[in-house]
């Protein structure tokens, strides 16, 4: 299929590419405008699209970045590398199989994340028969994926950078930023019209390096 202008592969046992989440790639190349130098980062990347996407926009606007794209399925992330490799970017893409808690070393900060999260309730995921289990259940609140991404991003973010969070609701949003009030900041949130799923901003507190470990 085409997302954004990019070919990308998927297949049956993967979540296929929805067409508006292109808007959560331009968002946060928007951002990246303004953010300091280092690498993108996708976290539960699935086959790509999102992150090669960003990317992509980043060297259109001859600023282009590096990509480091983090999940844990070991054929999603196949299919990622076929689909970085067929994009043809001017910045090296890492493809990184990995559970989150583990995915990323104490060193490693980003000045742009991206993160989307299964987000379906588990007790609603049989309202999306032909989608893998795997890729949309989010737990009993369908946000605990998501935990473990603004877990992740709190230690990794860089104190200019900004996160493009993907979930389902406006009010899933506000309960996730909510736990995490005293790390991360909620700038705005964005339902898209039409689309089963919405998007936020998010930034660093003001914290000390100590905090950050």
């Amino acid at each position: 299929m085409t997302f954004g202008g990019l070919t990308i592969r998927f297949d049956e046992y993967v979540l296929k590419p929805r067409s508006w989440t292109m808007a959560q790639a331009v968002w946060a190349a928007d951002l990246a405008d303004q953010a300091p130098a280092g690498r993108l980062l996708e976290l539960c990347s699935g086959v790509g699209q999102i992150g090669l996407l960003l990317a992509r926009l980043c060297a259109e606007r001859g600023r282009p970045r590096d990509l480091l794209m983090v999940d844990a399925d070991d054929h999603a992330c196949e299919l990622a590398r076929q689909n970085a490799d067929h994009a043809d970017l001017q910045a090296p893409v890492e493809i990184r199989r990995s559970l989150l808690q583990s995915a990323l070393s104490p060193s490693e900060s980003f000045p742009i994340i991206v993160a989307d999260p299964p987000w379906v309730p588990r007790n609603a995921t049989s309202r999306y028969p032909e989608d893998p289990l795997w890729a949309i259940d989010g737990g009993d609140d369908g946000l605990i994926v998501a935990r473990h991404c603004l877990t992740t991003i709190a230690r990794h973010l860089m104190p200019d950078g900004f996160v493009v969070l993907q979930l389902g609701t406006e009010a899933q949003i506000d309960d996730l930023a909510g736990e995490y009030v005293d790390q991360l900041e909620l700038v705005t949130r964005r339902r898209i019209a039409e689309a089963n799923g919405a998007l936020a901003v998010l930034r660093c507190r003001s914290r000390s390096a100590d905090d950050r470990r």
